[in-house]
């Protein structure tokens, strides 16, 4: 007879890690034919126990990158400690490489910005102004490169596109703010080997992207406060500067809240002086311009104020212009 978890961890051995981690397609399909390990899992809350939370925080208590029976082994020892800390922690994937997606959209707002993130773990997507960008073909060829005024950064956003190129432009940010159930402080040396962790195995580069990200949001630290989005968003907004444009974001984290509560969020943003850019599933939602049909597209959407300007990768290593505005086909 199958459980919840032996599916979930079965489709993620099959579906999500192939051509992502080796490791952790091994470790999912270990669990989902482990009776005994699963039993552990299926102590954890059912919200607090999905493969990329529990492999993160096992590696935050010292699992070796090795194979499953030593993984499983790992579990087995410490089990109560396991269950305890996915109680209590969320995914938090701060990727900032989503920005190489969002950047085309950003272009379309006039400065200065005041940008407010949901969902922003330890803030770096804040800082779309602070890092490089460089856009290539499939081949691998540059199209665009974008650089901060001060010259090029030490995080390098690469993106594949294919199409056209709208116009684009670093944006010019002088408010950043972010709310987090639980905000990480990009300082802090536990906190950022817990964002390390979320990085699966086998991803090239995304670690020392993220290190990276990191040392640049602990040098100019952003206003971080922690809550639910719905109760803190108006309180914090208005706090933003009144001569700035407030641009209120939500990539890739309004899949992580319940579909009422995800709503009531939207609705929310829409009654604030603010644009609204995000990138999410595209059966997150219900408002996009013009509709979409999820079995049709591939990726996410990523829209401005419900208007579907793009497809992208989640984590925005790809991307591909929908919108049918003036672009730069270079």
């Amino acid at each position: 007879m199958t459980d919840a978890v032996q599916e979930r961890y079965a489709r993620f051995a099959r579906d999500e890690a192939p051509g992502r981690s080796a490791l952790y397609a091994e470790w999912a399909a270990g669990v989902a034919a482990d009776d005994e390990v699963r039993r552990i899992l299926l102590r954890i809350p059912e919200t607090r126990r999905q493969p990329p939370l529990v492999f993160a925080v096992t590696r935050l208590f010292g699992a070796e990158l090795t194979g499953y029976p030593q993984w499983r082994d790992f579990v087995l020892r410490n089990a109560d400690e396991i269950v305890a800390e996915c109680a209590r922690r969320s995914l938090q994937t701060n990727e900032p490489l989503r920005l190489a997606a969002l950047l085309p959209v950003l272009s379309e707002i006039e400065g200065p910005i005041a940008l407010l993130e949901i969902g922003a773990s330890a803030g770096l997507c804040l800082y779309p102004d602070r890092y490089s960008y460089r856009f290539v073909d499939e081949a691998g060829a540059l199209r665009v490169a974008l650089d901060p005024a001060d010259g090029p950064s030490t995080v390098v956003l690469e993106s594949r596109v294919t199409g056209p190129i709208p116009p684009l432009r670093m944006p010019r940010v002088v408010w950043r703010a972010g709310i987090d159930l639980a905000p990480l402080d990009a300082a802090d040396p536990r906190d950022r080997r817990w964002l390390r962790g979320l990085v699966w195995q086998g991803e090239e580069g995304r670690e020392a992207r993220i290190d990276a990200a990191l040392d640049i949001a602990a040098s100019d630290p952003a206003l971080l406060v922690s809550g639910d989005a719905v109760d803190r968003i108006d309180a914090l907004a208005s706090d933003a500067p009144v001569d700035a444009t407030l641009v209120i974001t939500t990539p890739g984290v309004l899949v992580h809240i319940p579909r009422a509560r995800r709503n009531a969020l939207v609705d929310r943003i829409g009654a604030l002086d603010a644009r609204w850019i995000t990138i999410d599933p595209p059966g997150a939602l219900d408002v996009w311009v013009p509709p979409v049909d999820a079995a049709d597209r591939p990726g996410f959407v990523v829209a401005i104020d419900g208007r579907v300007r793009a497809v992208a990768d989640p984590l925005g290593g790809w991307w591909e212009w929908r919108a049918g505005l003036p672009a730069d086909a270079s």
